[in-house]
């Protein structure tokens, strides 16, 4: 894997530069704050001072690159947050991609949401679980009926194709044996799933991904894992065990059970998804975490050097071991 590029440590000038461009030379920027330095971007939130009016902004930037990135574009993800907004989904509005001019990016702006996304906040608020999960089931459910047909520029990624042959090509990709997540993918392979009609796929809905304020989803985030492919694996994703922040017995996200999150899929429009389809993608996303945990401790190793990426090296036999005991019927 080739080495990766620094992510620039000061972006003040460059987004105040790239904030005039949009608004003129009299706006400005100011409290700025850097949230996450994620898996594929870093998150800041600034304030574009405009007079007497301060409106709260969110720039999103790549630091993950190269040709074998399992993330799409910044340009790819802006495309995608915008047919949501339209279609009512609780996205954050995209205003503006970065571009060759600017000295910030690849990334985009879009409109602030408040609340939080921390697990440990969300699964302590049990007294609102229920009208979590009903309103996360409203938003996947809008977003799986939505035209896929709007989202055919995602045709062409692996994912978007046979789910197995893509993991096995993100894998191989990244030069290391690891003969239990072999094991997996060929569990999957012995038990395929039923065939579904193909919807457009979040990717990476799970507890974390998503705001709550005062018991309210107000926004649905981090599009970069987005594709084609069963409506199933969004649910199965979602109750994957990495999920359940040690709530185990609440398979998704740790609020609720899968048989709830089932009903409420259903009765909020979307397909009878069954529960072996669910269990077969919780198999597939433990699969899919520890690959990139592998993926995150090779980008430490190759220039996004942080000891949060370097412990992904170490997840990721959390993640076999916990892929083997729910192979073998130990883990639920």
């Amino acid at each position: 894997m080739a080495a990766l590029p620094a992510t620039r440590s000061d972006p003040t000038a460059a987004l105040r530069a790239a904030v005039r461009r949009r608004w003129g030379n009299a706006a400005d920027v100011e409290n700025i704050e850097q949230v996450t330095l994620g898996g594929s971007n870093r998150t800041l939130l600034f304030d574009l001072v405009q007079g007497t009016q301060r409106t709260r902004l969110v720039s999103r930037e790549e630091t993950f690159a190269g040709a074998e990135k399992p993330f799409l574009s910044p340009a790819a993800q802006f495309q995608i947050m915008s047919i949501a907004h339209k279609n009512g989904l609780c996205v954050p509005e995209p205003l503006f991609t970065y571009d060759s001019n600017d000295e910030i990016g690849p990334g985009f702006v879009t409109t602030f949401a408040n609340g939080t996304a921390l697990p440990r906040r969300l699964l302590a608020d049990t007294e609102h679980h229920a009208s979590i999960l009903h309103q996360l089931a409203i938003t996947v459910a809008k977003l799986h009926a939505i035209d896929p047909a709007l989202f055919a520029f995602l045709a062409d990624l692996p994912e978007s194709g046979d789910p197995i042959a893509a993991m096995r090509y993100r894998i191989d990709n990244l030069g290391e044996p690891h003969p239990a997540l072999e094991l997996g993918l060929r569990w999957l392979e012995r038990h395929p799933p039923p065939q579904r009609p193909k919807t457009v796929v979040h990717g990476d809905f799970r507890t974390g991904n998503f705001l709550v304020d005062d018991g309210k989803v107000t926004a649905l985030l981090d599009w970069e894992c987005c594709h084609l492919g069963s409506p199933a694996e969004d649910l199965g994703w979602f109750c994957t065990r990495s999920w359940r922040f040690g709530r185990t017995a609440y398979h998704a996200g740790g609020i609720a059970t899968r048989t709830q999150l089932q009903d409420a899929y259903r009765d909020a429009g979307g397909a009878a998804i069954t529960e072996p389809e669910i269990r077969w993608w919780e198999i597939f996303g433990l699969i899919r975490w520890a690959m990139f945990n592998i993926l995150q401790a090779h980008g430490h190793v190759h220039g996004r050097r942080s000891p949060a990426y370097a412990a992904c090296g170490r997840n990721t036999a959390l993640m076999e071991y916990d892929l083997l005991m729910t192979l073998t019927g130990d883990y639920d």
